[in-house]
C-alpha cells in the first residue's frame, strides 16, 4: 500500500477535493523561490555585502559636509537596483528553462494568479533590500557626517523615491521575462536596450523626446534629488513605455502559451 505525499501548498478540503491555494500561500512560494535557492541566497548576501561596502567608501572618501544621508542614499541603492532585476528575471524564465512551469501551472491553473503573486514576491523582495540600503545609508550618514545640519533634509521624500526607483526596476524585469521567458535574452535586453535608448536620445534631433522615453535619464535622479512635477511626467511616459507595456505583453502571453513550450 502506497501514499502520495502533496506539496506543502497544495491544501485537501474535507471532501478530498485539492483546495485552491490562498493568495498569500503563493506569494510565500514564490518568494521562497527567489531567496531560497543558492543562487538567490548568494545573489541577495552578495547585494548586501557589496552596499555596506560601498557606504564605506563613501563615507571615508570627501569632507564630511559631503556626506549627507542623500548623497549616501544614492550610493546604497546602486546595488540593489542593478542586481535585484537579475533575481526578477530568473523568477519567471525559470518556470521554462526548469521546466517547472508544468507544475506550477498544474497546481494553479488560474495563471493569473501565479503571475500576481510573482509581482507581489518581487515587490516585497525589492522593498525589503529598501529597508536594508536605507538602514545602511542612516547608519553611514550619522558616523561620517553627525553635526551637519543638513545630513537629513529631504530625507522622508528621498526614501519614498527611491522605493519608486527599486520597485519599477524590479517590476520591469519581471515583465522582460515574461515577454521573452528565456534568462540570457531577458537580462541582456533589460541591460542593453536602456543603454541604446540613451544613445539614440543623445542625438541632437531625439534631444527633445529623450527625458520622456529614457528611463536612465527619468528614473536616475529618483534616489538623489526631489523630482519635480515635470520630471515625474518624464518618468511617468518613460514607465509606460518600458514597464507597462511588456507588462501587458508579457501577461498576454504566459496566460496563451503552452506551459511545457
Amino acid at each position: 500500500m502506497s501514499t502520495t505525499t502533496l506539496p506543502t501548498h497544495v491544501r485537501v478540503d474535507a471532501t478530498g477535493v485539492h483546495a485552491r491555494p490562498g493568495f498569500g500561500r503563493l506569494v510565500s512560494v514564490e518568494l521562497r523561490k527567489m531567496v531560497n535557492t543558492r543562487a538567490g541566497f548568494w545573489l541577495q548576501a552578495a547585494t548586501v555585502a557589496i552596499t555596506v561596502l560601498a557606504v564605506i567608501v563613501r563615507c571615508v572618501v570627501g569632507d564630511a559636509a559631503d556626506h549627507t544621508f542623500a548623497a549616501i542614499l544614492n550610493v546604497a541603492v546602486t546595488p540593489a537596483a542593478v542586481l535585484l532585476p537579475v533575481a526578477g528575471v530568473l523568477l519567471i524564465t525559470s518556470e521554462w528553462s526548469q521546466r517547472t512551469g508544468m507544475i506550477t501551472f498544474a497546481l494553479v491553473p488560474v495563471r493569473s494568479r501565479v503571475l500576481g503573486a510573482k509581482l507581489v514576491a518581487s515587490l516585497v523582495l525589492a522593498l525589503g533590500m529598501l529597508v536594508v540600503s536605507v538602514a545602511v545609508a542612516a547608519a553611514g550618514a550619522l558616523v561620517a557626517s553627525p553635526d551637519v545640519d543638513a545630513t537629513w533634509a529631504d530625507a522622508a521624500p528621498l526614501i519614498g523615491q527611491s522605493a519608486v526607483y527599486l520597485t519599477t526596476g524590479m517590476v520591469t524585469a519581471v515583465a522582460f521575462g515574461m515577454v521573452l521567458l528565456t534568462s540570457a535574452s531577458a537580462l541582456v535586453a533589460l541591460f542593453a536596450l536602456p543603454l541604446a535608448c540613451t544613445a539614440v536620445g543623445s542625438l541632437p534631433f531625439f534631444a527633445d523626446a529623450a527625458p520622456w522615453l529614457d528611463t536612465r535619464i527619468t528614473l536616475d535622479p529618483l534616489r538623489s534629488e526631489v523630482l519635480n512635477a515635470t520630471q515625474w511626467a518624464h518618468a511617468g511616459t518613460a514607465l509606460a513605455l518600458w514597464m507597462l507595456l511588456p507588462l501587458l505583453i508579457g501577461i498576454a502571453r504566459i496566460t496563451r502559451r503552452e506551459a511545457a513550450s
